[in-house]
């Protein structure tokens, strides 16, 4: 007689693998690497202490507006969902991916064709949902291209 898993527990169990061992290497590439957006879009991230800043660089692929030239909204709007999932699962260690419930977001300026980071602050986080709010900035922090509140289910 075999054991068997089901592909909740296996997938669970990957996720948790997969975080921690992002935080045990302080690199982050092999997380978003398991995400096929983050991957399309060229997002990277890094952590210095508890403060981490993700990256979405300049790439023609994520222009939405040719005249200008400026970054497509819809890439603006995945790149800081994305950073706010990434941040939770590393600052819970998490088992599952967080789910998104609602996502808010306000475009400030147009996202010029150049590097644009993003930061998340965990405002609130229960046992069943966190609130986040996101960042979004490309020459200077003060003057944000855009910025967004989530809520996601952590259970």
């Amino acid at each position: 007689m075999t054991e068997q898993t089901t592909p909740v527990a296996s997938s669970e169990l990957d996720v948790q693998d997969v975080v921690k061992r992002a935080i045990e290497l302080n690199d982050y590439s092999y997380l978003l690497e398991k995400v096929p957006y983050s991957q399309f879009i060229g997002m990277s991230v890094a952590r210095f202490g508890d403060e981490m800043v993700f990256k979405l660089p300049a790439k023609d692929d994520n222009i939405g507006n040719p005249i200008l030239p400026a970054i497509h909204g819809g890439v603006i709007a995945g790149f800081m969902e994305m950073s706010a999932i990434v941040q939770l699962m590393v600052f819970m260690q998490a088992k599952k991916v967080p789910k998104i419930v609602d996502f808010s977001i306000d475009y400030l300026r147009a996202g010029l064709h150049q590097d644009s980071f993003a930061e998340c602050k965990i405002t609130r986080q229960g046992r069943r949902v966190a609130n986040v709010s996101i960042n979004c900035w490309q020459t200077n922090r003060k003057q944000l291209i855009a910025t967004a509140r989530a809520h996601f289910l952590l259970d």
